[in-house]
């Protein structure tokens, strides 16, 4: 697989790439096929969400489909209820966003190493906690 185009996040008044997808939990809980308008290897996915963290809650607030900066967001389509935004009460797990440089690229999904790591753990769409682990370059010392 080829390395994958991140989803958005806002948190803390600050915006990150995602290195997980959130909504492929409820897609396949939901047993809902997403139908990508764009074939991409670069996001196998077909979509590009965009999140936010508001008082500790994660929410989807837009669903692109396909990268186009100009594409409109579908996410009335899937959550008609909740065309503004809606709760990620399905989701548990790990969040994990890049920080500073790029020490490695890996060219496959989101393998490659950044300076440091912010963890969130996300439990039922709720952050119960906020990690940072800082990475070394692994190509250091080799010669």
């Amino acid at each position: 697989m080829t390395a994958q185009i991140p989803e958005k996040l806002k948190y803390k008044g600050k915006k990150y790439d995602m290195c997980s997808e959130p909504l492929k939990a409820y897609f396949a809980l939901a047993g809902i096929k997403f139908k990508p308008k764009v074939i991409c290897s670069a996001l196998s996915r077909g979509y590009v969400g965009s999140w936010k963290i508001i008082d500790d809650r994660l929410y989807l607030v837009k669903l692109k489909n396909g990268y186009d900066k100009d594409a409109k967001s579908c996410l009335a389509e899937y959550f008609p209820d909740d065309p503004d935004g809606v709760f990620a009460e399905w989701y548990s797990g790990k969040i994990r966003l890049p920080q500073g440089k790029r020490l490695k690229y890996v060219h496959f999904g989101y393998g490659s190493i950044y300076e440091s790591d912010l963890f969130l753990t996300i439990k039922k769409g709720i952050l119960t906690k906020a990690k940072v682990c800082h990475n070394t370059n692994p190509d250091e010392g080799e010669s």
